[in-house]
């Protein structure tokens, strides 16, 4: 960001002097400065004046007469936009010459006339006459060979124009008038004119320009002094730039302060038109004019922006842009800068608006300035800035922001190929931990005189429930349901460590059902930590009389159904899960007579919850499990599937809480039972 903001600062001194050109001529046509022609006439050689009198150059006698009575109306001084660098080819020797058949003797009545130069030169001489002069690289007067006037006090600007020598009227006229200036006024390089110099340098001898010695004569000045940038001409003091120009606030000169040369001379003004006035005689003709381009007018003449110049130094109507303000389009600049990379650090909206405000701020605050005391404050440049930082704080985004996607997207590549992995893993695991557990065609096959079914669904890929059956001799099948605590790999490496230490203790162990379950409990506190608990029921069926004994540690109490009543549960004393201490679990007997059902289950399909957080609960259970399936070799399986669908519908649409296990022991009686016919 500070890269961009310096580029664009640098690009700013590039491009910023068009853009500043063409904002602050906008201003002016927006505004333009109200001329009301009180202090500053202009006489203009029109086209009028040029078919009243005759084509441009006029005889000088028009000229003393033009003066004449312009001076007649004691004005405060006569500005003459214009030089005289040769003498009147009208003047009686140069006619004589024109015309050598003239007779001898008329001849030289009219050689004996006076010269019109010398009728001009009296006129010039006994009014208040500025004269001007053009600075130009050759074929002029040496400056130091000319009269100056007046003195010019101080150092002029480090930049004001040069011109090593000039070009004047002839010293007939020049020598006798009150004042000289140089009319020089160059555009700025788009050529348009914007600004005229105070002061222009003749060799190494500083002359005014036309505007300030009018505006001096004008205020009764005895001089010009320049202090650094500043010209002060009477009690005006008139803020330049670094060529000694000042740039004016250009209007439109009224019609009423402009009158045609023909007018002038027809005697027909009114009385007191000029008096105490500027007056510019210039040209104003196709032609023979001064023609210029200013904000305001695409062609306009040059002896209105004489005009104007005048106007402005003697009422204060000039533009200016100190190096203060300068200063402040770059301290403006950072600030924008500064606040746009706040809003790139903490990314928080409330800087953008900020900086979106300052943005505004900005050209306004330059309309006011320039409205009100005149001073040309360019917003382009720190708007350039801000804009600059702005774009270099977008290319980091987005290249930050391609960077993290890059990133995003290789590390999500990496979680899909360790998901895989995982998954593929997690998927074979599952395999292995249902594998453990018997199939429900080898439970189907135990014993002829039991239909035992189940099914084990864990919440996620493995879980901690499990059961088992384990044939002890003839007539004795060993049936497990356990439930481990927590869910997922930890559950499921437990539940295996559970599963096979019960198979092992259970079958080996002589000493009763219940001696057996206490050193079950006994092996499972060595092997676990204080995190791990296991819930367990296990049952001893014996399939000759339908006795069971059971030892519940922990687990939910069995289901039982029995044809012709509601299910209800088998309520047990039972003991602690396993791993918890050590306990004196008590047998408890039951017998199921043929046809009844007994059904195991986990806290999975009492614990199971709804959307709406509601528990299936054993109310859940006895609902599903109410219905009787007409086929008595179907009454385990079809049982355990509709328990496990009424738990499914109930949980949906949410996830499973828990792993689900459902065992049914269905007894059919002592004996297999008969084939169907």
């Amino acid at each position: 960001m500070l890269l961009g903001g310096l580029a664009a600062a640098l690009l700013s001194l590039i491009a910023a002097e068009p853009a500043r050109r063409g904002l602050f001529d906008s201003w002016q046509r927006l505004a333009p400065r109200a001329i009301d022609g009180r202090n500053v006439v202009v006489v203009l050689v029109d086209p009028l004046a040029l078919k009243t009198v005759g084509p441009w150059p006029w005889p000088r006698y028009y000229l003393g007469r033009l003066t004449e009575t312009i001076a007649a109306q004691k004005p405060r001084v006569i500005g003459m936009d214009m030089i005289f660098p040769e003498p009147d080819r009208l003047n009686p020797d140069q006619f004589v010459q024109l015309y050598p058949e003239i007779a001898p003797a008329a001849a030289a009545s009219i050689g004996n006339l006076p010269s019109m130069d010398t009728i001009f030169a009296q006129v010039l001489g006994g009014a208040p006459v500025v004269l001007g002069r053009l600075g130009i690289a050759g074929f002029g007067s040496d400056p130091k060979s000319l009269l100056l006037d007046p003195e010019i006090d101080g150092r002029p600007p480090p930049d004001a124009m040069r011109f090593p020598q000039v070009l004047a009227s002839i010293p007939q006229l020049d020598d006798v008038a009150l004042g000289h200036a140089l009319v020089n006024g160059p555009p700025d390089a788009d050529g348009i004119v914007r600004r005229v110099p105070l002061t222009v340098l003749a060799g190494d001898r500083p002359m005014p320009g036309l505007a300030a010695e009018l505006a001096r004569i004008a205020t009764g000045a005895p001089k010009i002094s320049w202090q650094g940038t500043t010209a002060v001409i009477g009690p005006h003091r008139v803020p330049t730039d670094d060529a000694g120009q000042m740039q004016i606030r250009l209007g439109k000169f009224p019609d009423t302060a402009r009158y045609s040369a023909a007018l002038v001379l027809s005697d027909k003004l009114k009385p007191g038109t000029f008096t105490g006035k500027v007056v510019i005689v210039g040209l104003g003709a196709e032609g023979v004019s001064d023609v210029v381009s200013t904000p305001l007018t695409p062609r306009g003449y040059g002896v209105f922006v004489q005009a104007q110049a005048v106007d402005a130094i003697l009422r204060g109507g000039w533009l200016s842009r100190p190096g203060w303000l300068a200063a402040g389009e770059w301290i403006a600049g950072a600030v924008l800068a500064l606040v746009i990379a706040l809003a790139g650090i903490i990314r928080r909206h409330w800087p953008w608006l900020l900086a979106g405000g300052i943005a505004i701020a900005l050209p306004v605050a330059s309309w006011a300035l320039f409205d009100g005391p005149g001073l040309l404050f360019d917003p382009a440049r720190p708007l350039m800035i801000g804009l600059g930082a702005a774009l270099a704080l977008g290319t980091l985004l987005f290249v930050r922001n391609r960077a993290e996607r890059a990133s995003l997207a290789r590390e999500l590549l990496e979680q899909q190929l360790t998901s895989a992995v995982q998954e593929g893993e997690l998927v074979a695991a599952r395999a292995i931990q249902l594998g453990m557990v018997p199939a429900r065609e080898r439970l189907a096959e135990l014993d002829p005189r039991i239909h035992a079914s189940a099914i084990l669904e864990p919440a996620r890929s493995v879980g901690g429930d499990f059961y088992d059956a384990i044939r002890i001799d003839a007539d004795r099948v060993l049936f497990v349901i356990g439930d481990v605590t927590g869910k997922g790999v930890p559950a499921a490496l437990y539940m295996a460590l559970s599963k096979t230490l019960a198979k092992s203790v259970l079958v080996r162990e002589s000493g009763g059902l219940a001696h057996a379950v206490d050193t079950l409990n006994l092996e499972l506190l060595r092997e676990a930590d204080d995190a791990m608990g296991v819930t367990m029921l296990i049952v001893l069926f014996d399939c000759a009389t339908g006795d069971l004994g059971m030892v519940n540690a922990g687990h939910e109490n069995p289901i039982l159904l029995r044809p012709g009543h509601a299910p209800e549960t088998f309520p047990m004393r039972g003991g602690p899960p396993f791993c918890v201490c050590e306990f004196a679990y008590p047998e408890e007997r039951l017998t199921l007579a043929p046809g009844e059902t007994l059904i195991l289950i986990t806290d999975g399909v009492t614990e199971a919850q709804d959307e709406d957080n509601r528990m299936f609960g054993v109310d859940g259970a006895f609902t599903a499990l109410a219905a009787r399936e007409p086929d008595e070799n179907a009454q385990g399986q079809q049982t355990v599937d509709r328990l496990v669908r009424a738990v499914r519908r109930f949980e949906h649409p949410t996830e499973p809480s828990d792993d689900l296990t459902v065992l049914s022991l269905h007894y059919r009686g002592p004996a297999p039972p008969a084939p169907p016919a």
